[in-house]
């Protein structure tokens, strides 16, 4: 059974910072392209950062140079490290593992008061 658990969200204010932790199991974690999302209210859900088996990583244009995404294969942990947060980064970010299908957390609430 595919598992993936995030943590690490919270109340920040504006130009702080958060760290989220996705922790997976069920998958083979080091094959797969690891990816975080958010979906903030009355949105569509988007991509935030992505990393591959490769650690090639891209990023949302909203997020460059603030945000920074990294995995760690031997805890089958992904990170997002968030700085120089800003109100619009409120959401729920989601984790998301991709290889023959896609796996979904179940999603970590960040919230930025300005």
């Amino acid at each position: 059974q595919v598992q993936l658990v995030e943590s690490g969200g919270g109340l920040v204010q504006a130009g702080g910072s958060l760290r989220l932790s996705c922790a997976a199991s069920g998958i083979i974690f080091s094959i797969n392209t690891m990816g975080w999302y958010r979906q903030a209210p009355g949105k569509q859900r988007e991509l935030v950062a992505q990393i591959t088996s490769a650690r090639s990583t891209n990023y949302a244009d909203s997020v460059k140079g603030r945000f920074t995404i990294s995995r760690d294969n031997a805890k089958n942990t992904v990170y997002l490290q968030m700085n120089s947060m800003k109100p619009e980064d409120t959401a729920v970010y989601y984790c998301k593992a991709t290889r023959n299908a896609n796996y979904w957390g179940q999603g970590t609430q960040v919230t930025v008061s300005s």
